[in-house]
């Protein structure tokens, strides 16, 4: 903002030259010199003088109003372009699935803010192919996900496998599955819940081929509900006699908020998928996204999954 205006605030707020001066650190005459000439060039008198020091004139009222405005335009000006500053320096955003910010993203989250707090750091939860759909519109850096299958634009991406996770079929206390293994059959019989969205928009991102839910095994009830949050899932699930799948990442949470892992019974598999980062091949070049390619890499690898065929990884 003008220096001459902020001498001009900084006069009419303290009531007198003196003491204005003296919150400046300039001198009394260098302050009322200055104030002369930006009286000159507006050809009109700020101040009168009365014996307990100055006070504004109507002329100086509008000034006064208008620089108030002015010095708080500019100062809001200057916090965007700092945010905007740490935001090229440090700031990201990252998608993810629920298992991976229960397990390690939100603590990752917690270090960055610490580290650096004005950074802003993004976080959107969602299925993989909403966090692909968000990835390629640039709205995202990064996403830890599943593999897609039958996704149409894999050259458009990178995914760094981390391992496999498992899903698993998880139900509320009381529920009569619980407490004894069971058969996937005596499983899918009972209603099925996803928390995947069911949005034809994002149908695009998948080959014509490819099943936009999973395909349960003949016999089955089937999709019951499905839904793009999780808390609107287990809402549903606390509510019906149904099953959740979900990834087995993901049991601790569960557990805590009441629902519980089906143990399968002896000769039945798991569906596992790949687990890893999806990220656009050019953005490993950026330090803010390799810096966090490597964090959230080093929390995979500590959960020690099972190695994805074929990579050695």
């Amino acid at each position: 903002m003008d220096k001459m205006l902020e001498q001009f605030l900084a006069v009419a707020e303290a009531g007198s030259f003196l003491a204005a001066a003296d919150v400046l650190a300039v001198s009394q005459p260098a302050l009322s010199y200055n104030i002369r000439k930006l009286e000159q060039s507006l050809g009109v008198v700020l101040f009168e003088r009365t014996s307990r020091g100055v006070r504004l004139t109507e002329a100086g009222e509008t000034l006064h109003e208008n620089a108030l405005i002015m010095r708080r335009l500019y100062g809001n000006a200057l916090e965007r372009i700092e945010r905007q500053r740490a935001k090229a320096e440090h700031g990201i955003s990252i998608g993810s699935g629920y298992s991976s910010w229960d397990l390690f993203l939100k603590d990752i989250v917690m270090e960055q803010f610490r580290l650096h707090p004005q950074a802003p750091i993004h976080v959107s939860l969602g299925t993989a192919l909403r966090c692909m759909n968000q990835l390629l519109a640039g709205d995202i850096s990064l996403f830890i996900g599943n593999r897609i299958p039958g996704f149409a634009h894999s050259n458009a991406v990178e995914f760094l496998p981390m391992g496999m996770s498992e899903d698993c079929y998880f139900a509320r206390e009381g529920h009569p599955l619980l407490g004894a293994p069971r058969s996937k059959a005596e499983i899918f019989a009972w209603p099925s819940v996803l928390a995947m969205p069911s949005e034809s928009r994002l149908k695009r991102l998948l080959t014509e081929e490819a099943e936009p839910l999973p395909v349960l095994p003949p016999g089955s009830y089937g999709h019951a509900f499905t839904s793009s949050s999780l808390a609107v899932c287990l809402d549903f699930l606390r509510e019906a006699e149904a099953v959740l799948t979900h990834s087995v990442l993901l049991a601790p949470y569960l557990a805590r908020e009441g629902v519980h892992q089906i143990e399968l019974a002896p000769g039945e598999e798991h569906q596992a998928w790949p687990l890893g980062i999806y990220v656009v091949a050019e953005s490993l070049g950026d330090p803010k996204v390799s810096e966090m390619v490597e964090l959230i890499s080093e929390r995979l690898r500590a959960l020690d999954l099972p190695p994805v065929p074929g990579t050695g990884e």
